[in-house]
């Protein structure tokens, strides 16, 4: 089965009858719906094979973006689990969020909006930029930060202050990063996968390196994984996999 990372950014994933995917630039492009070419091949590859989404953001950021409904077969957000001010208590959860607010307040772009701060159920997810600023405004963030590292930095003092805390960071997307209790990642729909007696499950995402928050579901033994760079890129690997090869591979 293809499992396809979080939609909310991209697009990722793809599996065949007894299989399953996974989305995040994977499927779409940032804030913006799922090209309806791409979302007529998913639909016609899910006759194939049962496809997923895994991510971390609230259903309704991933039904924006996909569709509501049966657009795909499985639907795994991380986020449904307990919410983090629950299991972080106040004094920790406040010492981050007053860490984040003191360090951002020194950084200095060349636009910031707002929402720097989002709190979801299974984490809480931190943008520099805040998350209300336009599409125009994330690529332009997302340049200066490959260049200038503003995530990277920000992660690292955080986890130096944050030390022994039990608290994990992971980039995603252009303009944010997030933070959630040690092993609240992707992995978790894995054991809900686990269940459904699949053959096999493949793993598509875009942020698959050390620090990505496709990390740990990429490398994990359960999982063949790829890294993609696009939806086009996605489909095209699952072209190859499911659609093209010849019967004893698909």
């Amino acid at each position: 089965m293809p499992l396809f990372n979080g939609v909310v950014n991209q697009f990722s994933g793809a599996l065949r009858p007894q299989q399953k995917p996974c989305s995040d630039v994977t499927l779409c492009v940032c804030l913006q719906k799922i090209d309806p070419e791409l979302d007529d091949f998913f639909q016609a590859l899910r006759k194939k094979v049962k496809i997923g989404v895994v991510g971390g953001s609230d259903y309704s950021k991933i039904a924006e973006q996909l569709g509501e409904g049966d657009e795909v077969d499985v639907t795994t957000m991380v986020e449904q689990i307990i919410a983090i001010q629950n299991h972080l208590g106040e004094e920790l959860l406040q010492d981050l969020i007053n860490f984040c607010l003191s360090y951002m307040g020194l950084i200095k772009l060349p636009k910031k909006r707002g929402t720097f701060i989002e709190f979801r159920n299974g984490m809480i997810n931190i943008s520099p930029i805040g998350r209300s600023c336009t599409l125009e405004e994330r690529i332009e963030f997302s340049e200066i930060d490959k260049r200038e590292k503003i995530r990277e930095k920000f992660v690292a003092a955080l986890q130096e202050e944050f030390a022994g805390k039990g608290l994990q960071f992971t980039r995603g997307g252009l303009i944010s990063f997030d933070i959630f209790p040690e092993g609240w990642d992707k992995r978790l729909c894995l054991d809900v996968l686990e269940q459904e007696g699949l053959d096999a499950i493949y793993f598509f995402g875009n942020e698959t390196s050390l620090g990505g928050n496709d990390y740990e579901i990429f490398e994990d033994p359960r999982t063949i994984s790829f890294t993609v760079c696009s939806p086009e890129d996605t489909a095209r690997l699952c072209r190859e996999m499911f659609v093209n090869a010849p019967p004893n591979e698909a």
